[in-house]
């Protein structure tokens, strides 16, 4: 008996449904929201800006007090850069949040969580740039501020203080928060190159702090060339609204800052080309 001839049929084959392209991927939205959620989440970070707040205010409230009791108010004296003043101390706190920000990812291997969920290390890079220079300047314009009007309200007493209105005054004040967020986005990027929290910070500070004392011992007129390259006594030029007649001739504060920022700059290109050329 033939074999009824049976026409051999192909099972039509599910498939599957199209996904969106952006399936998969945060996007740089999503990734921001993420990296915002874990800077909030990190008790040090609460604590390390506390501590910026309270020893920026303080030694400036320190320095503008120690005005009222002491002479040489001359034309050259400057109450809005004496209230400041404690950004000198600042500029290390935030230095230490801004290492410690790409390098504790690096120590607890949350790094690779961060690359698995998305893929695209430029994208990274940028949310966790974006996210950290944004806290820092917002912490620092609450800083400057408060240091500011703290800092006046001491002197007011001798009659001594600064408004707003005064020319260079609010530029001043502006700048001090721009000036802390220069020297974290520098250390931020010092910290992705070199991804080890102790050796980011000790380069962050000695960038910053250690340099800037050792210049002083240079000769008088090596002084001259070298003070306004020297990254925080450039970038400190953008709080300061009369200048010192007697010391070595420094940048605008427009330009001084420029240089800060160009130091920060090298430090993030260096750290986004390491970033995507080497293994998490």
């Amino acid at each position: 008996m033939a074999a009824p001839n049976m026409t051999a049929t192909t099972a039509p084959t599910a498939r599957p449904a199209a996904m969106p392209a952006s399936a998969g991927q945060a996007g740089l939205r999503g990734t921001l929201a993420s990296e915002l959620t874990k800077i909030r989440s990190t008790r040090s970070t609460y604590w390390t800006l506390l501590a910026l707040i309270v020893v920026t205010v303080g030694f400036g409230a320190l320095a503008s007090f120690g005005a009222t009791r002491g002479g040489g108010h001359g034309p050259g004296f400057d109450p809005t850069n004496r209230s400041l003043g404690g950004l000198y101390l600042g500029q290390l706190i935030i230095a230490v949040l801004g290492a410690l920000v790409i390098t504790s990812e690096y120590s607890t291997g949350m790094i690779r969580t961060s690359l698995t969920a998305m893929p695209r290390r430029g994208v990274v890079f940028a949310a966790k740039a974006l996210v950290f220079g944004l806290v820092a300047f917002v912490t620092g314009l609450i800083t400057s501020f408060a240091s500011f009007f703290l800092g006046q309200a001491l002197m007011s007493s001798d009659h001594i203080n600064a408004t707003l209105g005064q020319p260079g005054v609010l530029r001043a004040v502006i700048g001090g928060a721009l000036f802390l967020t220069a020297c974290g986005m520098l250390a931020f990027g010092i910290g992705m190159i070199l991804r080890h929290t102790a050796g980011a910070i000790t380069a962050a500070i000695g960038l910053l702090f250690v340099v800037t004392v050792l210049v002083q011992f240079l000769p008088q007129s090596w002084q001259i060339h070298v003070n306004k390259w020297v990254p925080a006594l450039a970038g400190s030029q953008i709080w300061v609204v009369h200048q010192d007649q007697g010391g070595p001739a420094m940048l605008s504060p427009w330009a001084g800052i420029a240089v800060l920022a160009g130091y920060a700059a090298v430090a993030l290109i260096g750290g986004f080309i390491l970033f995507r050329g080497r293994d998490a």
